[in-house]
């Protein structure tokens, strides 16, 4: 009976630290888009702490990498601090590209808008070494006809990849916060049920999770408005106990 009440007092500090989130100060700059461009800060020098990594790609047909940067990282950053034993870079965080060696550093890795997202082929391969050494990567903040663009563009990395549907019963989802449910929507299109997926090593449910997909939702952009009161306190939680989870999968995994 002690692990639910653990679990209570955690959904109640999430919405405790969505308030603070709203006091002055406690927020960073936010993203500055101009033209397509966005300003980006300097990447936090690499010394061992956990730091939050986004990949950045090319554009070629529509912005999309950078949507919720960085507010919804510190965001998420300041609830790992909190809740967890984890210390990471609160005010910092980093963007690579995939061919960037220097990503091999960071054990996850963050994908958002792959509606837009058209990798080379050294990209390609740099997402498949990244995989192949362990690392984890998030997929959000993308619906509908965005995934026949994600599919081509993940399935140049990892040819023979199956997609699997995953279920509230996967270990991510019980990986820190215990999550009852995946019922969530897209925060612009609440017509749409989101849909949870997965793609494990070698395609083997028994082995690792390599990538999980949020497809139809974008729990991005809940975090990055939690301060703002744009959406209902208890989707806002939800949407930071998947991101926390994941966390916590990508480093014990």
């Amino acid at each position: 009976m002690r692990l639910p009440r653990l679990r209570g007092r955690r959904s109640l500090l999430l919405a405790g630290i969505a308030v603070l989130l709203a006091i002055p100060g406690l927020l960073v700059a936010q993203r500055f888009r101009g033209g397509g461009r966005v300003y980006i800060e300097p990447n936090v020098p690499y010394d061992g702490r956990f730091t939050f990594a986004r990949i950045r790609y090319e554009v070629y047909r529509r912005s999309g990498w950078e949507f919720d940067y960085p507010t919804m990282e510190r965001h998420l950053m300041t609830m790992m601090e909190e809740v967890t034993a984890l210390k990471p870079h609160r005010r910092g965080s980093n963007i690579h590209t995939l061919d960037d060696p220097e990503l091999l550093k960071y054990p996850i890795a963050y994908l958002s808008e792959p509606g837009g997202w058209y990798p080379n082929e050294a990209e390609a391969e740099g997402l498949r070494t990244y995989l192949a050494k362990g690392g984890f990567l998030i997929v959000d903040d993308f619906m509908l006809n965005d995934w026949q663009v994600f599919d081509r563009a993940i399935h140049l990395a990892l040819p023979n990849a199956r997609i699997e549907r995953l279920t509230v019963q996967h270990a991510v989802y019980n990986s820190f916060f215990g999550v009852d449910s995946l019922k969530l929507h897209h925060p612009q299109a609440e017509y749409l049920d989101a849909e949870f997926l997965g793609i494990y090593e070698d395609n083997d449910p028994t082995k690792r999770l390599m990538v999980v997909i949020n497809y139809n939702t974008d729990i991005g952009d809940f975090m990055e408005w939690s301060d703002q009161e744009f959406w209902p306190v208890n989707t806002t939680n939800d949407a930071y106990k998947l991101a926390i989870n994941y966390l916590i999968y990508g480093l014990t995994h």
